[in-house]
């Protein structure tokens, strides 16, 4: 049985304590209180509704929750169509679920979103578009109920469902679950907008985790960690690390905005740099989307994903040998366009 490094036990049990918490809290019911100005250490009858007031009080819930599933499809088909082309159909399966705690300075506000897309073209075998886990928590407190500013602690664990290829080539996967998965875990202050729906987060403090817990792509250093030692034939003498352990700073940002009517954007930025290892080179993370309501269950949305990370090298084979050089790292960038539909609960 494959030894479990301590730091990958206690992201686990952090993991599955945050949850534990969110799943109880979604099945109690919300009682909605101003909880930096009343008294909640009991519950008055008179200012509940009667629907309330008649049923027993055994404890105060301060959570709420949005929840949110959907699927967007793109579909092209040709008959006759003299300017040629291929019949293709996509479509992007994603969830989103949070779940937040406010009672007096206390703060705790737990995210997890899921994206799977699939894209299918005549002619070709099915593919994967995109694949995404997002898990993140963040827990503050700020000293008063004016103040802008809270102490923060924040959580955040990032990998994907199913294997990741260099198309067309399927045999050999370049990614799996948990190859990679990132965790952030560090502390620091939070700054809150008291109108706009702005949030900057500074973290001096944070360890960052790359796990690559497929050996075989383990032991070709995929995605930062040290390589297998081998001999001149190629032999394995030492495997490959599996866990990376960074410790640097850790900045984001997060804003939302109706720029227009029914039309809102929604820009979130992560910058991290490691002091122990070239302190000064920046992994970015940026996400900026624009979604349009078009009415209570239609919604269309354009996007962009740009990502950097100065340890994941480029991997191609330059000569036709079958082999991958590694080269060096390079700027990722996605753009998406979909229109689905969405259900909010």
């Amino acid at each position: 049985m494959p030894h479990v490094s301590y730091p990958t036990r206690s992201y686990l049990l952090a993991f599955f304590i945050l949850f534990g918490f969110a799943m109880q809290a979604s099945g109690l019911k919300m009682v909605r209180i101003d909880t930096t100005k009343t008294d909640t250490t009991e519950v008055k009858k008179d200012v509940l509704p009667d629907s309330i007031a008649n049923e027993p009080q055994e404890v105060m819930i301060f959570w709420t929750k949005k929840n949110a599933v959907g699927v967007n499809f793109n579909e092209v088909a040709f008959i006759n169509w003299n300017s040629g082309g291929n019949n293709s159909i996509s479509a992007l399966f994603h969830g989103n679920f949070e779940r937040k705690y406010q009672k007096k300075l206390l703060s705790w506000k737990s995210n997890a979103s899921m994206r799977y897309g699939l894209n299918a073209q005549e002619g070709r075998e099915l593919r994967k578009s995109e694949d995404q886990i997002q898990v993140s928590s963040t827990f503050g407190y700020r000293r008063d109920s004016v103040s802008n500013f809270r102490y923060s602690a924040k959580f955040n664990f990032n990998t994907q469902f199913a294997n990741g290829y260099r198309y067309p080539d399927t045999n050999r996967p370049i990614s799996k679950f948990m190859a990679p998965g990132y965790v952030f875990l560090g502390i620091g202050t939070e700054y809150s907008h008291p109108k706009d729906d702005l949030t900057v987060y500074i973290s001096p403090v944070t360890q960052k985790s790359t796990f690559v817990l497929d050996r075989v792509l383990s032991n070709e250093g995929m995605f930062g960690v040290t390589p297998a030692v081998k001999d001149e034939e190629g032999n394995i003498l030492e495997e490959g690390e599996r866990v990376r352990t960074e410790f640097g700073v850790l900045v984001t940002s997060g804003f939302t905005k109706e720029v227009f009517k029914n039309v809102n954007l929604d820009n979130q930025i992560s910058l991290y740099s490691d002091y122990l290892n070239k302190f000064g080179n920046v992994d970015v993370d940026w996400q900026m989307n624009v979604n349009m309501v078009v009415n209570t269950f239609i919604k269309a949305s354009i996007g962009s994903h740009l990502r950097y990370d100065d340890d994941v090298k480029v991997k191609e084979d330059i000569n036709g040998d079958g082999n991958l050089e590694t080269l060096g790292p390079k700027v990722q960038f996605k753009q998406m366009l979909g229109v689905g539909v969405v259900y909010e609960f």
